[in-house]
């Protein structure tokens, strides 16, 4: 898919021209893995330096992932904090002159909203088995003709959700933020700062958004048929 930009980026790989949201996601992805690797090559028992930054964020970033998930969710802290923190350096990375935020093509977004999807489910098959299927018959088994169909569509359209907003976002924040770079050149005012603060809040925003979802997709197939048998039970007893 071309990209729709309202201003240049660098062509930094000519051959690679016509897929500048690959050659950017590899940016992003040297610049996590190049981090890491400073960062642990010289691990200490009292944190210093960017280690104390790291451990920092690691800490906070697993004591949210308690709310969604509870004490199950830290097998998943790989995946779930480097997808958030992969979505927002493509993200931001668009308020850089001459550089493109990944996330702003439709293929970025599909391949991170796809890999949620089938994560998703392969936890989900882990966890309970066969009996994982059994989410999809909601919590009558006679409500299973009509529950069937929405909890296949109810699920399809999670990665399809998942896309659209991020795409459409971020796109236009860089569409806001390339057109007033433009009028700024044209009339040789200064760069507008405040835009790109807000640009960064945005994207931090967004990433947000897409690891909560993915954490509340993750818990759902965790708590399986039970979860269901449980509430009907408890709209039964209701009624």
């Amino acid at each position: 898919m071309e990209k729709f930009h309202p201003f240049l980026y660098f062509d930094i790989f000519p051959g690679l021209s016509a897929y500048p949201n690959i050659v950017y996601s590899w940016l992003v992805m040297a610049f996590l893995i190049a981090s890491s690797l400073l960062i642990t090559k010289a691990l200490q028992k009292i944190p210093v330096g960017g280690q104390n930054l790291f451990e920092a964020i690691f800490d906070g970033f697993s004591a949210f992932m308690e709310g969604p998930l509870g004490s199950e969710g830290r097998p998943f802290f790989p995946l779930v904090f480097t997808l958030g923190t992969y979505i927002f350096l493509c993200n931001v990375i668009g308020i850089l002159p001459g550089f493109m935020a990944p996330t702003s093509n439709l293929n970025t977004n599909v391949g991170c909203a796809l890999t949620v999807f089938f994560a998703t489910h392969y936890v989900g098959l882990k966890r309970n088995g066969m009996a994982y299927l059994k989410h999809f018959t909601g919590p009558i088994i006679w409500l299973a003709p009509l529950m069937i169909p929405i909890e296949i569509i109810s699920h399809l359209s999670r990665p399809l959700s998942l896309t659209l907003r991020l795409f459409g976002n971020i796109t236009g924040e860089e569409l806001v933020l390339g057109v007033l770079m433009l009028l700024c050149l044209q009339i040789f005012l200064p760069v507008p700062w405040a835009m790109q603060m807000f640009v960064i809040f945005g994207s931090f925003i967004q990433a947000f958004v897409f690891t909560l979802l993915t954490m509340i997709y993750i818990a759902g197939s965790l708590e399986g048929h039970d979860h269901d048998e449980e509430h009907g039970h408890e709209a039964a007893h209701a009624h």
